[in-house]
């Protein structure tokens, strides 16, 4: 219970800064004269998919999570670190990593992606977006690929959980269009808003870089990386499938059922680790077409230019 309790007060604490900090940028953007970087609806809708998220998230990390990290860890390298800053800086790199791979997979992964298209199915690139989180995540076990490597190396609970919770946060404020470019130092090492927004592209390929959460360094190091001065003017959303829809609990779990619905007619359960857009790839070579594949009612995502 005392699990439950610490982490129901971070969602409280988080998510009390992350409201403050969305009024903020709304009333700027909209004494700015742009009244369209926010819509009412969609604001809502992110909050309410952000909160069935980390509250599930909670559960999840309280009780499964831990009953697995407890008995990973007695197996792990018991890794003995000289201080405090070593440990809490080891934390952070492994944990930053981690989560540049497992965000990886979501983006190569048919299974990855169905908990993690939510969060890209905004037109609109704000602070609010960054809320816009799909509970599937935990369910899906891929939380336990970012927790268990940490368990092996031997740290423990408290630091593994912070270093994520931490990751996270950060994350949330590289998601505006209120922040140009940071000096040339911070655009070098650090995820940024200007990074961030090339990975939430509606175009594919851009779609696919700029996958770390903190670092950028990973991307540098592994050919993922993309400027935002080299791909022009950046328009969000999803290229195929798009979420056409505010329902809070459609936006979790449309897409996943578009899985299972593809698999059953498929019958082909190799979808569930091919690329999320292998079907429309697939058509499209099948046909010598150029026309992305849509089912009924799948029209193209029209992107929000702000």
């Amino acid at each position: 219970m005392a699990d439950i309790r610490h982490a129901l007060w971070f969602i409280a604490i988080a998510g009390s800064i992350f409201v403050i900090s969305i009024a903020f940028e709304w009333g700027y953007l909209f004494h700015r004269g742009n009244r369209s970087a926010y819509d009412l609806r969609e604001v809502l809708a992110n909050i309410c998919t952000g909160l069935m998220y980390k509250g599930l998230d909670g559960v999840v990390v309280a009780l499964f999570v831990t009953w697995v990290y407890d008995g990973v860890v007695k197996l792990g390298l018991q890794l003995n670190f000289s201080s405090s800053p070593a440990r809490i800086a080891a934390a952070f790199l492994i944990t930053d990593f981690m989560y540049f791979a497992l965000h990886r997979l979501m983006h190569k992964t048919r299974y990855g992606w169905s908990s993690h298209v939510t969060h890209h199915s905004s037109t609109r690139f704000n602070l609010a977006a960054a809320l816009r989180q799909n509970f599937l995540f935990d369910l899906s076990g891929l939380v336990i690929l970012w927790c268990v490597p940490m368990a092996l190396l031997g740290f423990d609970k408290m630091t593994t959980v912070l270093a994520i919770e931490l990751n996270l946060a950060y994350q949330f404020f590289i998601h505006t269009e209120v922040v140009d470019r940071l000096p040339a130092w911070v655009e070098a090492i650090f995820n940024t808003p200007s990074h961030h927004r090339v990975h939430h592209s509606v175009v594919p390929g851009q779609m696919e870089s700029n996958l770390g959460g903190v670092l950028i360094i990973w991307d540098r190091l592994f050919g993922t990386f993309l400027d935002e001065r080299d791909v022009g003017k950046i328009s969000y959303g999803i290229p195929y499938r798009p979420l056409r829809t505010l329902n809070p609990l459609r936006l979790n779990l449309e897409e996943f059922c578009r899985m299972c619905r593809d698999v059953w007619r498929n019958k082909d359960v190799s979808l569930l680790w091919k690329h999320p857009d292998w079907l429309e790839d697939d058509y499209r070579r099948r046909t010598a077409s150029t026309a992305p594949l849509r089912s009924p009612g799948d029209a193209a995502p029209v992107p929000h230019q702000s």
